[in-house]
């Protein structure tokens, strides 16, 4: 499996926002945002897409919703509200592969907004 730009953030080869960090997950800034605030909560576990999630994997995923909360309410989008969203393979929009959780605030989202 090639290497992701997930992969060189998580090894510090290309430079981030980070705005969590701990031994299982990340989270930073989208290069490309898509709302006021928008940033991405990964496991530093390549896991390619949500196809390819486990049973094993049930914490980690709730791990990265927990994350995606602290930093919602952090970046102080956590009263108004936010969108979670998880994109799994090309027609679901997903353009890296390695499993990723959008979160966008900041503004009222509309039912268009889809993020790759």
């Amino acid at each position: 499996m090639s290497e992701t730009i997930f992969d060189k953030i998580i090894n510090r080869e290309i430079p981030a926002d980070i705005l969590y960090e701990d031994d299982e997950v990340m989270a930073f800034s989208d290069v490309n945002p898509q709302a006021p605030v928008h940033f991405l909560v990964i496991p530093k576990q390549r896991i390619p897409t949500v196809n390819d999630l486990q049973p094993e994997h049930a914490p980690l995923v709730g791990k990265m919703v927990l994350v995606a909360r602290q930093v919602a309410r952090d970046k102080g989008i956590a009263e108004d509200g936010y969108r979670l969203i998880m994109n799994c393979n090309r027609h679901g929009g997903q353009t890296i592969y390695h499993l990723h959780l959008h979160v966008l605030g900041g503004r009222p989202l509309h039912e268009g907004l889809l993020p790759g």
